[in-house]
């Protein structure tokens, strides 16, 4: 069964049980019986706050994305090149890049994503100095 239509059931069920007159404690004394509607409202909550909402990713539990963490620290992976790279290709990777997150290119987008932009520039910057050391130090 898809990871989504279980959450969707979750969901689904967990409304629906808040919403019935049946419960594990009666509704007739109202303290005590708002408690377990409140406690499922609760664990509903906490399990949506979970879930991410990316639209180009759909459901799923929030996790670490190791691939994510290892490109950020990755030079070549940052900069899309490959790890026997001559300086030139990976000079046009980092202009391509540059030009890609400039801040006059993102300006009329969101302020969100002009900082977004910005961090990744300065990401860009750090790799290609990194890298450019190093072929420097093979050069010599």
């Amino acid at each position: 069964m898809p990871t989504r239509f279980k959450q969707i059931l979750l969901i689904l069920g967990a409304l629906l049980y808040v919403v019935s007159p049946v419960d594990l404690a009666p509704d007739l004394i109202p303290a005590v019986g708002w408690l377990d509607d409140l406690i499922v409202l609760g664990l509903l909550f906490w399990f949506l706050s979970g879930i991410r909402l990316d639209p180009g990713r759909g459901f799923g539990r929030r996790t670490a994305e190791p691939e994510a963490q290892a490109e950020s620290t990755d030079p070549y992976a940052l900069l899309g090149v490959d790890r026997g790279a001559s300086p030139d290709e990976i000079r046009t990777a980092y202009r391509h890049l540059v030009a890609q997150y400039h801040p006059d290119k993102v300006s009329h987008l969101g302020r969100e994503f002009q900082e977004m932009a910005h961090q990744k520039l300065i990401a860009i910057k750090e790799a290609y100095e990194m890298l450019k050391g190093r072929a420097d130090s093979r050069q010599g």
